[in-house]
């Protein structure tokens, strides 16, 4: 198969070879033709020394795009290395994907962690992509047929507990997603897309990098610190903005914490991105507050919706077509149908299987997605919450936490809000105060959120968070979502004895 990516990255290149496809706002540009020369250069390399499967784990910077590019060319599956997953995690993702080749920018951490996992470095050369030094180790050579037969890429989820899960994903399922996705937010030439979240996020990979050269556009990438990025989950809000104002960023991808760190930041300063036509936002739960926020501030969200084994995104709002408090219209490709509780069934774009576990390619049929929603009226599609974290009271009630949580969140006073009540003749929430809001004042906004709410699914007890949940402290996902098991973890003493009283 043809990649549509690559085709459109090779007519751009003939009809308008100097336009602008990749450039880390700094030193580094590199066009349209520039980029199909350095695609096929690699993938020629690749192909000779044919590695069963590649690993990246790089910045976000043009070498990156190239290196993920030379591999669809080549058709050697590659492996996104997440940067901030351990090394017991990283060592799991080479031992399940074959990994026999890694493109790093970081070889000394990364020669630490193959130490430290007990893996051999067979050998290790250098070589100049998209003007960048990048260093290639090679790996002992991998079992036979780890990957399934036709998989380009591997996304690894982290999940909430053990280890993380391989999403394995065709070319051609990608870029249907793609082209959905370039349709619904409206992609054109001159847009300028900031690559703000990891590109070992399938989101961003798809939405932020393949959608932009589909369009003929271009992708803006500075590295994860340029924007503001610190870590796994730290960021500072000045310099995300100061990056999207200099950039000249007309698009970007955001996850609901990123979103609230920009609307703070432009609150602030009282300076706005002008440029900017549309952000999306996904991964978690967006708050009507935020969008409300945002919108106040004349900054264009859309939040959208998806999963990794539908190939990052499912739904979502775009120009013209917005309903607040939804996550938007389902993309061209995509059927939906619910189950008899609720549950939202996807079709087109699927999967091929999880790393390493028979029996689990979703066929022909429905993916059962985990998430509880609904279609209005209109065909925008609502989520409730999930499946597996509903609790039933001690009254027999379902209880949709993410529903509570979402109405706690929404008032003025409260950051973050984790819910429990299974079992329980009544809930308790711990609720993270946003900044500057009185404490004293939480049981009014709980009271608020109360009114909301039937009687079963209120909160009658709450205690204040020892500190904000985060991915650092284990108690976020990487998009954002409540590790519950791990609050459970951390509260959970604390919680039965308001229960005890």
């Amino acid at each position: 198969m043809i990649s549509r990516v690559l085709q459109a990255i090779a007519d751009v290149a003939k009809n308008n070879p100097d336009r602008l496809a990749l450039t880390d706002g700094a030193a580094c540009d590199i066009t349209y033709a520039a980029l199909s020369e350095e695609i096929q250069n690699l993938a020629k390399a690749l192909g000779e020394q044919k590695p069963a499967a590649v690993g990246l784990l790089m910045d976000n910077t043009p070498a990156w795009v190239v290196s993920d590019l030379a591999a669809v060319h080549a058709e050697i599956p590659c492996v996104p290395l997440p940067l901030f997953f351990s090394p017991q995690q990283i060592a799991h993702l080479i031992a399940t994907a074959g990994i026999e080749l890694i493109f790093t920018d970081q070889p000394e951490p990364l020669r630490a962690m193959l130490t430290a996992i007990g893996t051999d470095l067979v050998a290790e050369t250098q070589i100049n992509i998209a003007q960048r030094q990048i260093f290639l180790l090679q790996l002992p050579a991998a079992p036979a047929g780890l990957i399934p037969s036709g998989v380009a890429k591997v996304t690894f989820t982290s999940g909430t507990t053990g280890d993380p899960k391989g999403v394995c994903l065709t070319q051609q399922i990608i870029e249907s997603v793609a082209v959905s996705l370039q349709q619904a937010c409206a992609a054109e030439a001159d847009d300028r897309h900031l690559c703000a979240l990891p590109l070992a996020t399938l989101l961003e990979n798809i939405g932020g990098v393949y959608v932009p050269l589909l369009a003929g556009a271009s992708c803006v990438l500075p590295g994860l610190a340029a924007v503001g990025l610190k870590g796994s989950s730290g960021l500072d809000p000045a310099a995300f903005l100061r990056a999207l104002i200099g950039f000249e960023i007309k698009t970007c991808i955001l996850i609901p914490q990123m979103l609230l760190a920009l609307v703070s930041a432009v609150h602030a300063s009282g300076q706005r991105p002008e440029r900017l036509r549309y952000i999306a936002v996904g991964g978690a739960p967006v708050s009507l507050q935020q969008l409300e926020q945002a919108k106040a501030l004349g900054l264009p969200v859309f939040e959208g919706y998806g999963l990794s084994e539908a190939g990052s995104v499912v739904a979502v709002n775009a120009p013209g077509a917005v309903q607040a408090g939804s996550v938007g219209k389902p993309l061209s490709h995509v059927q939906l149908k619910f189950s008899g509780d609720g549950e939202i069934l996807v079709k087109g774009a699927l999967f091929s299987a999880y790393l390493g576990q028979s029996g689990s390619a979703p066929g022909e049929g429905y993916y059962a997605t985990g998430d509880i929603g609904h279609l209005d009226k209109d065909g925008f599609l609502h989520i409730t919450g999930r499946k597996k974290h509903i609790f039933i009271t001690a009254f027999g009630r379902n209880v949709s936490p993410e529903w509570v949580e979402r109405e706690l969140t929404i008032q003025p006073g409260i950051a973050q809000a984790v819910v429990f009540g299974e079992s329980r003749a009544f809930n308790v929430a711990i609720l993270t105060p946003r900044d500057g809001a009185d404490k004293s004042h939480v049981q009014q906004f709980v009271n608020a959120a109360n009114a909301q709410l039937p009687d079963y699914a209120r909160v009658s007890r709450w205690l204040l968070s020892d500190v904000p949940f985060s991915v650092t402290n284990g108690l976020l996902t990487g998009t954002g979502r409540p590790r519950r098991e791990a609050i459970m973890k951390v509260y959970g003493e604390r919680i039965n004895s308001i229960y005890g009283e």
